[in-house]
Order: C-alpha cells, then structure tokens, then sequence
C-alpha cells in the first residue's frame, strides 16, 4: 500500500466516525422524544481500503450508557486514524523532500 493509500484509508475512518458521531449526537438529542428509535453506525471495509459509515434505524430504545460507550469509542477510533494519516503525510513530506535533494 502506498502512502497516499494509507492517508486515503485514514481519512476514510475518520469520516466514519465523524458519521457514527453524528448518528450518536442525534440519539442523545432525542432521548427523550416520544417514539424515536435509536439510530445505529455500521462500519464496513470497501474494496477500495477505505471505510463506509452506514447509519440506520433500529427498533432499539436509546440508552445512554450504550451512547457513551459508543462516543468513546468513536473518539478512539478518529484519534488512531488521525495519527495514521499525520504520520502518512509526515512520510510523504520526507519522500518529497528527498527526492528534490
């Protein structure tokens, strides 16, 4: 896999859990509303090693310890998938810079 390719996947997780995050905010917002039903995140690996956040409607009551537990971990996962693509672009830029020398 080239650089580019891990900053693509990088980025395509954190724009999953940017989406997970969505869903969960939208959860939380509505705890209270009468018949809403708990949305849920599915991530999924695609062909082209990236990742694809899917968010559907579940038939689930939203519990709040399940939601925090979810936003933790999202926030884990965005912050790996940070660092990943930090260090891809740190890779690069050396790359580059060797190659101009």
């Amino acid at each position: 896999m080239s650089i580019s390719g891990i900053t693509n996947t990088a980025l395509s997780g954190m724009m999953a859990q940017t989406t997970r995050v969505g869903a969960i905010a939208s959860n939380v917002a509505n705890i209270s509303t009468s018949g809403y039903s708990r949305l849920n995140t599915s991530l999924t690996s695609v062909e082209t090693r990236s990742v694809q956040a899917t968010v559907k409607q579940t038939d689930q009551p939203v519990d709040p310890a399940t939601e925090l537990t979810d936003l933790i971990e999202a926030e884990k996962s965005y912050k790996a998938n940070a660092a990943v693509f930090e260090t891809g672009a740190d890779m690069w830029e050396m790359l580059m810079s060797i190659k101009r020398d």
